[in-house]
C-alpha cells in the first residue's frame, strides 16, 4: 500500500487506509480493526445492519443506538478509503453494500476467485527453496502464498504446512529434515517452532563454513612457505656439493703437480698446463663438447691457482 510510507493506518484509533493497491493485505487489517473496535460494528459490515421497523418518529432509545451503530460503521469504512477508491462505493446504502462491492472489484466474482485459488494452490503445491534463499526469505514467501489463500478463503492444517517446508529445502538439508522428523511429531510442531529450528541450524552451517575457509587458507599458507623453506635449503645443499666437487678437482691436480714435479719434467707439466688452458677456452657446437670444455676450463683454473700458490 501506497500509504505505508505514512502514519495513517498505523494507529489504534485510525483505520487502515486503502488506496487501491494490495486489497488482501488491507482486508485482514480492517478486519482486526473493526473486530477490536466495536465487535458489534464488524457484524453490521459482515451481515448487514441492524434492522430498525418503527418510523423515524417513533424511534425508541433502542432503535436510534441501532441507527448509530449502522451509521458509525459505514463511516468507518469510508474513512478507510482514499477518495478514488471512496468513489467506488458512495451510492451504497449500507456498510455491507460496500464491502461485498469492494470485495467483488478485487477478489473478483466467485468464479475469479476459484482461479486465484488455483493459482496459489499450484505455487503452494510446486513450492521450493530456492538457490541463496535464506530460510527467512524463504518463509516470506511461503507466507505470502499461504495468506493470499486464506483471504480467499482456502487455508492448509499446520501440520500440512510443516511438511510442506520441510519438503522444500534442498537435499544439503536432508541431515536436518531427518533430526526434526525423528524428533518431533509433526501433526503438533507448530510453523513457527519449525522455522525457529531451521534457522538456528542455518547459523551454524554460516559458522562453520567460515571457521572450514580460514583453515583452508591457513594451511594453503603453510605449504606455501614449507615449499619456500624446502627450495632454500634445496639451494643450500646444492651450493654444498658444488664446493665439495671443486675441492676434490683442486686435489686431483694438485696430486698431479706433485707427480709432475717429483717424477717428471717441469716441461711436461707446462704441456698440460697449455692443454688445459686450450681446452678451457675451446667452444664447442654441441652439448656434449660444451660439458667437457666446462670441466676442462674448471680445471685449468684451479690448476693455474694452485701453481701460483706453490711459488
Amino acid at each position: 500500500m501506497a500509504a505505508q510510507g505514512n502514519f495513517e493506518g498505523q494507529s489504534v484509533n485510525r483505520p487502515p487506509l486503502f488506496d487501491g493497491e494490495d486489497y488482501p493485505y488491507w482486508k485482514t487489517r480492517i478486519e482486526y480493526f473493526l473486530q477490536g473496535h466495536d465487535y458489534q460494528i464488524w457484524s453490521i459490515v459482515e451481515e448487514g445492519d441492524l434492522v430498525v421497523t418503527n418510523e423515524k418518529a417513533q424511534w425508541t432509545d433502542e432503535d436510534r443506538k441501532k441507527i448509530s451503530l449502522n451509521c458509525k460503521a459505514k463511516s468507518i469504512l469510508c474513512c478507510a478509503l482514499s477518495k478514488k477508491e471512496f468513489n467506488k462505493v458512495s451510492a451504497c446504502k449500507s456498510s455491507m453494500e460496500m464491502w461485498e462491492k469492494l470485495r467483488i472489484t478485487y477478489e473478483g466474482t466467485d468464479k475469479v476467485k476459484e482461479i486465484r485459488i488455483d493459482i496459489l494452490v499450484t505455487q503452494y503445491e510446486r513450492f521450493q527453496m530456492q538457490s541463496g534463499e535464506s530460510i527467512t526469505q524463504m518463509f516470506s514467501r511461503f507466507t505470502d502464498i499461504t495468506n493470499g489463500l486464506a483471504s480467499l478463503g482456502k487455508s492448509y492444517e499446520i501440520a500440512d504446512m510443516v511438511r510442506k517446508i520441510l519438503r522444500s529445502l534442498p537435499s544439503s538439508w536432508t541431515p536436518k529434515v531427518t533430526a526434526i522428523e525423528e524428533a518431533n511429531d509433526l501433526k503438533r510442531m507448530s510453523v513457527e517452532k519449525l522455522i525457529g529450528s531451521l534457522m538456528a541450524h542455518e547459523i551454524n552451517m554460516e559458522r562453520l563454513g567460515e571457521s572450514s575457509s580460514r583453515k583452508k587458507h591457513s594451511n594453503a599458507l603453510k605449504a606455501e612457505e614449507e615449499s619456500s623453506e624446502a627450495s632454500s635449503s634445496g639451494s643450500e645443499v646444492d651450493s654444498e656439493n658444488e664446493e665439495a666437487m671443486l675441492s676434490k678437482r683442486l686435489q686431483r691436480i694438485l696430486a698431479k703437480k706433485k707427480k709432475f714435479q717429483s717424477g717428471r719434467s717441469s716441461k711436461k707439466f707446462r704441456r698440460y698446463k697449455k692443454k688445459a688452458m686450450a681446452a678451457a677456452w675451446e667452444n664447442s657446437s654441441d652439448s656434449d663438447s660444451e660439458s667437457s670444455s666446462s670441466s676442462d676450463e674448471e680445471e685449468a683454473n684451479l690448476a693455474l691457482m694452485a701453481n701460483i700458490e706453490e711459488k
